[in-house]
């Protein structure tokens, strides 16, 4: 969110396959609108969404590769590509410079 992207979820998200093959993800309304800020607080967010989905980040796995394999992972049978934490602060960067122009194969 700090660098202009906005809140779907925070902590739970629903997934729902569309009739196009594409996958939806939406907040479920008892936490729409916040954001926990670890030692801040509940934070109030305008929430976006329902949004399609277009990549997913594995945080709880490191990237041990400097250039790694272009993966992906599968929900409600739709395939997603898919990065591993790089475990730095230009990962969130790097994000979104991937969704605003993508990646080149080496």
């Amino acid at each position: 969110m700090a660098l202009g992207c906005d809140l779907v979820a925070d902590d739970q998200v629903l997934l729902s396959r569309q009739p196009d093959g594409g996958l939806r993800a939406a907040c479920p309304a008892t936490i729409a609108g916040l954001i926990e800020a670890r030692g801040v607080g509940l934070l109030n967010a305008v929430p976006a969404g329902p949004v399609r989905l277009v990549l997913a980040v594995a945080r709880g796995t490191p990237e041990t590769e400097r250039l790694p394999p272009e993966r992906s992972v599968t929900y409600l049978g739709c395939s997603l590509p898919l990065l591993h934490d790089v475990g730095t602060g230009h990962f969130a960067p790097a994000i979104l410079q991937y969704l605003k122009a993508g990646r080149r194969e080496t």
